[in-house]
């Protein structure tokens, strides 16, 4: 377009025109300059110099020649799309004063030498603003897609993680209900054989096969260690939850760990669960509740122990306190793993008070 008109200009001017050269010459020098801007596309401020000298070109046109206002409508593209938004519309409105004027210089006023420029504005800057609300939704929705395929890649992470960790708790539960359990009943066993039968002539061997079932169960107990949660790892449960719960704590939430009873230590598998429990609990006060408080309490009763996670919150819907496939995921995960161990949940909500409430049975283990 830019070229055609400036050709246009060119070919007026050495038809009707008295400046013949300079017209010829300006044109020459507009359409160089023109081409050599697309040097500057990643460089704004060489091309906003760029766009200046474009326009001082266009000025000394309009001077001698009549018909170079009509350059004037690629000008208003480059002013939208360079400058910031206000200074564009400002330099639009600036040449199309510049346009009208410079034609009435030439050719006197009419209502076609002003209303012709204003149009030619308008739709420019129609146009202009239609591109930039296009590319706008564009980044948009690219944003939106680098986000979407972010989080399937962070869910499909999680989802392998939380699928080791299960299997992990799994081994370790099988490794102490059965491997561990057999250990220590044959050391029992041995040491009760000893008791028994003190000159028996096998003694040395059955004390070397009692000490060799005694090393295997403290191995197999550092493995069971080695697979249990995380959270877990290196510390009490009671260390644990603090952990979990200092994570927690955020500006605006006060959270708390508190520990009743007299702890003691529990089998693996119900440590496992009541760490998980308090993991989902308290990452669904976090995302959910909008709470200021929240009360993690972990009791050690003489036959159960218990974990409490209150918070005052905006509570849960009836909808997803549900125990049904429209209720909650976390929720019904918790319950299958209590119930798995034994244990169980009852779940507390209205606005301003929502508990979570998880017990487990103390047996002889």
């Amino acid at each position: 377009m830019v070229v055609a008109l400036t050709i246009v200009v060119a070919a007026q001017e050495l038809a009707t025109g008295s400046h013949q050269v300079p017209v010829v010459l300006l044109a020459g020098i507009f359409l160089g300059v023109y081409f050599i801007g697309g040097r500057f596309r990643r460089d704004l401020r060489a091309a906003r110099i760029w766009l200046g000298a474009l326009t001082l070109l266009w000025l000394g046109l309009v001077v001698v020649a009549p018909l170079a206002v009509y350059l004037v409508f690629g000008l208003f593209f480059l002013y939208l799309h360079l400058l910031p938004r206000n200074w564009g519309l400002l330099a639009v409105a600036a040449a199309t004063v510049v346009s009208v004027v410079g034609f009435a210089a030439h050719r006197g006023w009419t209502v076609a030498g002003v209303i012709g420029p204003m149009l030619g504005a308008l739709v420019a800057v129609a146009i202009g603003l239609g591109y930039q609300a296009l590319f706008a939704e564009a980044a948009e929705r690219q944003r939106l897609i680098d986000e979407l395929l972010a989080t399937r890649n962070t869910l499909a992470e999680q989802e392998r993680t939380a699928g080791k960790m299960a299997e992990r708790e799994r081994l370790a539960q099988e490794i102490h209900d059965t491997v561990a359990q057999g250990l220590s009943s044959i050391q029992l066993l041995l040491h009760a054989v000893e008791r028994a039968a003190p000159e028996h002539p096998a003694l040395e061997k059955i004390r070397l096969a009692r000490e060799t079932a005694a090393d295997s169960l403290v191995e197999t107990r550092h493995l069971i260690a080695e697979l249990t949660p995380a959270a877990l790892e290196g510390q009490s449960l009671a260390g644990a939850l603090h952990r979990i719960t200092d994570r927690a704590a955020a500006p605006g939430l006060d959270a708390q760990v508190l520990v009743e009873g007299d702890p003691q230590r529990l089998p693996m598998p119900v440590e496992a669960a009541l760490v998980r429990i308090t993991q989902g609990a308290v990452s669904n006060v976090v995302r959910h509740a909008r709470a200021r408080r929240m009360r993690v309490t972990l009791t050690y009763a003489d036959d159960a122990v218990h974990l409490d996670v209150v918070d005052d919150g905006v509570g849960i819907e009836p909808a997803v306190l549900a125990e049904s496939p429209s209720g909650s995921f976390g929720l019904t995960a918790m319950r299958n793993r209590v119930e798995q161990q034994g244990g169980t949940m009852s779940v507390e909500s209205e606005p301003g008070h929502t508990a979570v409430t998880v017990s487990f049975p103390l047996e002889d283990q």
